[in-house]
């Protein structure tokens, strides 16, 4: 149980602090990736602006003076060494190309916008058009473009960066909360201990006295009865009642050892329709179900499943006990085997006054009772069903029910098959 809820601790801490690392990685390279691309943005738009500041245009003869020989790229002047410009082009006010370097490109300006990014094979451009005006007025376009080259390559350094980084950090994480965790759970496994033992110990200490009442009630009861029955009808009932008390000992002797866990050792390959056919013919089964009929429904085929035998019959029982007594007389009582895909399912049906939907909710609480007259009568503990939920859920199960007041109930062991 605690093993278990230091998993939960880990793997929400790891979950909660994992997202926050994920979106800080993420936030990082996404300031990153705007910060290179501001970068590359500049150095796109200086080179640009040298660019256009060469165009040589004279507002007397219109459009038509505008001379370009003196522009670097698409002049007369060579390309510098280190030059990274992919194309340029200069269109006129129009949008009709003029004169371009570089790739062939469409004879209409495409786009106005001053800044795109081109995704091409092998690499991806970065494009600026940039109006050209002098004297106030708009003489033409200049469309440049560099490879983001550097920018890809400095990104995807970053994400190799993360990518190597995050994992570690989660495992770190993981790590860390599997240590806070156990610190955190220290205090409360000890409380539990603490109370266990004192639950164990006390059973102990209660099992003794009781013993010793049982003994001499008994020992009373094997006397002739010659001093009349009043003295017979106590020591009955002390006997009766020692009975009564021993049970419920045992049972929270169980409850206090058991705790949800079960000895790795103890745990073998079970065959059901072995187990149920046995059990059905225990004396006290056949004792409890005298007044009733019980009706065993098993598959033909073997129904195997890993468990503790002796668990696995002890909860069954308390089960089949459970119908028994809430059940009236000539009343039925299944006990079916159902052997599914992905599970193996062990009823117990009976035809008894059945559970009200407001108890459902809580009939596996320990001392938890429907009926306080009738468990008096039938001598119930309130324990049973406790413990048989506990032994389901050791075996990794689920025990459900389902009941109309009046009609019955049906109890539903629901098991992994091996």
């Amino acid at each position: 149980m605690f093993n278990r809820s230091r998993r939960n601790f880990a793997h929400w801490f790891t979950l909660s602090m994992g997202s926050i690392l994920i979106l800080f990685a993420g936030m990082v390279y996404y300031q990153w990736a705007v910060v290179r691309l501001e970068e590359s943005d500049r150095l796109l738009y200086r080179k640009a602006r040298i660019m256009a500041a060469n165009v040589y245009y004279d507002p007397r003869q219109g459009e038509e003076s505008i001379d370009l020989d003196n522009v670097p790229i698409l002049g007369n002047y060579s390309l510098p060494l280190g030059n990274e410009i992919t194309y340029a082009r200069w269109y006129s006010t129009g949008g009709q190309l003029r004169q371009f370097y570089g790739t062939p490109v469409p004879a209409k300006l495409q786009t106005t916008a001053a800044f795109e990014t081109i995704q091409t094979a092998p690499q991806w451009l970065r494009q600026i058009t940039l109006p050209v005006q002098q004297g106030g007025q708009t003489i033409g376009y200049l469309q440049v473009a560099v490879p983001l080259t550097d920018a890809q390559a400095a990104l995807r350094e970053v994400l190799l960066v993360f990518v190597l980084a995050v994992p570690l950090t989660l495992g770190a994480i993981a790590l860390v909360g599997w240590y806070l965790g156990g610190r955190a759970m220290h205090p409360i496994r000890e409380s539990y201990l603490q109370l266990q033992r004192f639950t164990s110990d006390a059973s102990h200490e209660l099992r003794a006295p009781v013993a010793a009442i049982l003994s001499n009630a008994q020992v009373g009861l094997m006397s002739p009865i010659d001093q009349g029955q009043p003295k017979h009808k106590r020591l009955e009932n002390i006997a009766e009642t020692a009975k009564r008390m021993n049970t419920l000992v045992n049972n929270l002797l169980f409850l206090a050892r058991q705790a949800g866990r079960i000895d790795p050792v103890s745990i073998q390959p079970i065959d059901l329709n072995t187990l149920l056919k046995e059990m059905i013919d225990f004396p006290s089964i056949q004792a409890m179900a005298q007044h009733l009929t019980l009706h065993l429904e098993l598959p033909e085929e073997k129904v195997i499943v890993n468990g503790n035998a002796d668990l696995l019959r002890q909860a069954v029982v308390n089960l089949i006990a459970n119908a028994c007594k809430y059940t009236s007389a000539n009343g039925k009582v299944w006990l079916r085997l159902i052997d599914r895909d992905y599970d193996v399912l062990i009823q117990v049906e009976d035809t008894g006054v059945g559970i009200p939907q407001s108890d459902l909710p809580h009939i596996f609480d320990r001392f938890y009772r429907v009926n306080q007259e009738r468990t008096r009568e039938t001598g119930g503990s309130g324990l049973g069903l406790a413990i048989a939920k506990q032994i389901v859920e050791a075996h990794g199960g689920r025990l459900a029910v389902t009941s109309q007041v009046g009609q019955g109930s049906l109890f539903q062991m629901e098991l992994l098959p091996s």
